[in-house]
């Protein structure tokens, strides 16, 4: 239905508009980042896998009449691309940050654009885009039994997830070094310059996808679950 795809198109729409605004920052952090701006395959199945499997239960539970369950998983659903939205709205408002990034496990500073790197400014930009989420699950809620209180579930589980996704990339998700230009870099098995980086920390196969996929997952659970608990 129609209100299931504004809600992914908003995310679509804001964090390609957010990705577009600064094109030299974007080009600056092609030296760090495993991937540019513009998604691959991967990154939307990711970022948007989730979000299609839960559009597929919901239509299967609403073909079997069961109203309840369609409203749980509209509230994983929005979960999932609240997660998304604040992860990318961290990313690109962050960088704005006048004041250095600090590691989520340790509180010291890091370079900016570092996984796990956060900063005041990000971390309302993630609240931001995930209370905007929130907001339009209540207001497209159409004929599904909600109460205002999803508004906050949502908001928390999105931004829960954006948390999730910078603990994940500060500790596990695979980080290299490029010896020719002395930085880390997400890049392997070569830097920008061509030459062949080295792993310095994480799992060499626990790339940001897989960090961007999990830390969704985990926010629509948590969605879910706060759903049928005070709901």
């Amino acid at each position: 239905g129609w209100r299931w795809a504004a809600l992914l198109l908003t995310f679509f729409f804001t964090s390609s508009l957010l990705s577009k605004l600064h094109g030299k920052r974007n080009v600056d952090n092609e030296k760090f980042y495993a991937k540019g701006s513009r998604r691959d395959a991967f990154q939307v199945l990711a970022n948007g896998g989730m979000a299609g499997l839960l559009m597929l239960a919901a239509w299967l539970f609403y073909r079997a009449g069961s109203a309840s369950a369609v409203s749980a998983i509209w509230a994983a659903y929005a979960a999932s691309l609240a997660s998304a939205s604040a992860d990318t709205w961290a990313t690109e408002l962050g960088t704005f940050s006048k004041k250095e990034p600090v590691l989520i496990t340790n509180g010291k500073p890091v370079p900016p654009g570092t996984s796990g790197g956060i900063t005041l400014l990000g971390t309302l930009a993630a609240a931001t885009g995930s209370l905007l989420i929130g907001i339009l699950t209540w207001l497209l809620r159409g004929e599904l039994s909600l109460t205002p209180s999803i508004i906050l579930i949502i908001t928390l589980a999105g931004l829960a997830g954006a948390l999730v996704d910078s603990l994940l990339g500060a500790t596990v998700q695979a980080q290299f070094y490029c010896p020719a230009c002395q930085k880390q870099t997400e890049k392997h098995p070569t830097h920008i310059c061509g030459t062949q980086t080295i792993l310095t920390s994480g799992q060499p196969w626990f790339n940001n996808d897989l960090v961007n996929f999990l830390s969704i997952t985990i926010a629509s659970s948590i969605a879910a679950l706060f759903f049928n608990i005070f709901t």
